[in-house]
């Protein structure tokens, strides 16, 4: 009687595929990547900084501008591409890009960061990290 009340509670663990595992971690992250921006607009001077046409060292301009947008668009892409791409393509694609993106991320800490800062990049290289992993660990098809 006891086995059969467990067995009537028991969740139903569903399985999602490696595919959406590393779209979620992709997701994640940029939520992170965004909102860092976003809160660094809350620390003092920062406004007068961009008003200034100054983010930390660098002259705001188109080039500034298009780089930084290439740099957000490459890992919103890539919540696309884990669904979509081949298993091939997309388990060297993960690895490729979070492995680039992990001295960038940690490049945003030069300079004047606040504890938010060091917290958000620490979870984005653990995220990073999570799908390097993942990806690297592709299961085989089996023959």
């Amino acid at each position: 009687m006891h086995t059969q009340k467990i067995a009537q509670n028991a969740l139903e663990d569903i399985k999602v595929s490696l595919k959406l595992k590393l779209a979620a971690l992709w997701a994640s992250f940029m939520f992170l990547y965004i909102y860092v921006d976003y809160f660094h607009l809350y620390m003092p001077g920062s406004l007068e900084d961009i008003l200034a046409g100054k983010v930390f060292v660098f002259d705001i301009s188109y080039v500034f501008l298009l780089i930084a947008m290439i740099f957000v668009a490459i890992p919103t892409l890539m919540i696309f591409l884990s669904v979509v791409l081949p298993a091939k393509v997309n388990r060297w694609t993960n690895i490729i890009v979070a492995t680039v993106l992990i001295p960038y991320m940690l490049f945003n800490l030069v300079g004047e960061a606040w504890v938010h800062m060091y917290f958000a990049a620490s979870i984005e290289v653990i995220l990073l990290g999570l799908i390097i992993r993942y990806a690297w660990t592709w299961p085989r098809a089996e023959t």
